[in-house]
């Protein structure tokens, strides 16, 4: 009870500083009326007509699903399998619902006090442990058990559990690589780097007063936690151990590329889809990124020959990568056998393979082989490669604070607020103090 009441308080705090940070408009709409426009616009997001047609929801069971994809990507794929869903059966109809991640959290945190949450909603795999840990998520062990058709990834199932119980399904997976921009690099006379050296020796070749070698998201969330990680993890640092000698050398890499000029100081406010948007645009001739950008790299630079490699390694460590993607679960309070219905359908073998190659994902069950899949596809193929490796963050209920912890401290070191050993040994201590608790 102890932690369940310090996880929600610490997701309380997170909510008002979210709130704190977001946009004039956003910090000053209620919660009320961010769900009343969420589900407005999720009606016609759910009932515009399929190649099939439009399904009705009249005389069915209606549940509602949330979820963060934005509505101009992934979420395009999002209402599609919505829509299928509603069109193969008579029984149930699913309105999805969609919200900007950060308001998404919010909602969760808000909803599990007011008793107002969906039937089921979707989770960065890295937060489920928290949301459970909260009572946000309903127990779904028994259902899973009798589940014939359950066959997931160690890995990925994993991510779904708290305290031995089950309380959710890997959706979707993902993972970090480099892009390379072919035509810079040959001009360079640079070879594609497979360590940190090299990495280094390649930005130099590559940066000019108009381009940088390297783009990466630092950003204060958890995509700069989930950047940093292949760093971390390829010199032997662990998020246990921020003090390590592995741990800190991986910080000062990153920061000595900023220093020489190789990686822009504005990558501290930049998102992983900014840091698309300066590879598209030429501003940079590698970035670290996932499969996920596909999509916007063909809107934004149709014509761009670009290739993707594993994630440098650091001199005397091993490749690295770490695990994304999303889960689905049952909110407390819910249609429980309807909402377990659409989600064994949406994360079934068929449909899971279908789902997760539109929107930029690898498949989470077992019973897919991606490495055949994306046998002759040279961008997926490498993300399919480094998957059955890639390291998950967590699970851990404390992970939104440990994220936290390590992001903080990037930000510090980037921005020269503090020296490396300094922010480490600090985020360090507040990792020790959750332990503690």
């Amino acid at each position: 009870m102890k932690r369940k009441f310090a996880t929600l308080m610490a997701l309380s705090l997170a909510v008002g500083a979210l709130t704190a940070c977001a946009s004039k408009t956003d910090a000053t709409a209620s919660a009320e009326s961010t769900t009343a426009a969420a589900t407005s616009s999720a009606s016609s997001e759910s009932t515009e007509g399929s190649s099939t047609g439009p399904a009705s929801a009249e005389g069915r069971q209606e549940i509602t699903f949330w979820h963060y994809m934005s509505e101009d990507k992934e979420g395009k794929f999002v209402k599609q399998a919505v829509e299928e869903f509603n069109n193969s059966q008579n029984e149930i109809y699913v309105t999805a619902q969609y919200l900007p991640r950060k308001e998404l959290m919010k909602q969760y945190t808000i909803g599990v006090v007011s008793g107002e949450l969906p039937d089921c909603g979707m989770v960065d795999n890295p937060d489920h442990n928290s949301y459970a840990s909260m009572g946000v998520f309903e127990d779904i062990t028994d259902l899973y058990n009798s589940w014939q058709d359950a066959n997931f990834m160690e890995g990925s199932i994993n991510s779904c559990y708290y305290e031995g119980k089950l309380y959710g399904l890997p959706w979707g997976n993902n993972c970090l690589g480099l892009f390379y921009n072919r035509e810079m690099l040959d001009a360079a006379g640079v070879k594609v780097p497979t360590t940190w050296s090299e990495l280094e020796a390649a930005c130099e070749k590559l940066t000019t007063d108009t381009v940088k070698g390297l783009a990466i998201s630092a950003i204060g969330s958890e995509e700069g936690t989930f950047q940093y990680m292949p760093w971390l993890l390829s010199s032997g640092g662990s998020v246990t151990d921020l003090t390590s000698e592995g741990s800190k050398e991986s910080m000062s890499f990153l920061y000595k590329l900023i220093e020489k000029g190789y990686i822009s100081r504005e990558c501290v406010n930049w998102t992983q889809a900014d840091a698309e948007k300066q590879f598209a645009s030429g501003q940079a001739a590698m970035m670290i990124n996932g499969p996920w950008q596909f999509s916007g790299l063909e809107e934004d630079a149709p014509g761009l020959d670009y290739r993707v490699a594993q994630v440098p390694k650091a001199d005397n460590g091993t490749y690295a990568s770490v695990l994304g993607g999303e889960n689905v679960a049952i909110c407390a309070g819910a249609n429980v056998e309807a909402s377990w219905k659409f989600l064994t359908w949406i994360t079934s073998k068929e449909k899971s393979q279908e789902i997760c190659k539109s929107i930029g994902r690898f498949s989470p069950r077992s019973d897919v082989d991606i490495q055949v899949m994306f046998a002759d596809d040279p961008l997926n193929s490498v993300f399919a490669e480094v998957m059955p490796s890639a390291q998950s963050r967590g699970p851990s209920p404390d992970w939104p604070e440990i994220s936290s912890a390590i992001y903080t401290a990037q930000q510090e070191v980037f921005t020269g607020q503090k020296d490396v050993e300094t922010a480490m040994a600090d985020a360090q201590a507040k990792i020790d103090k959750l332990n503690a608790q």
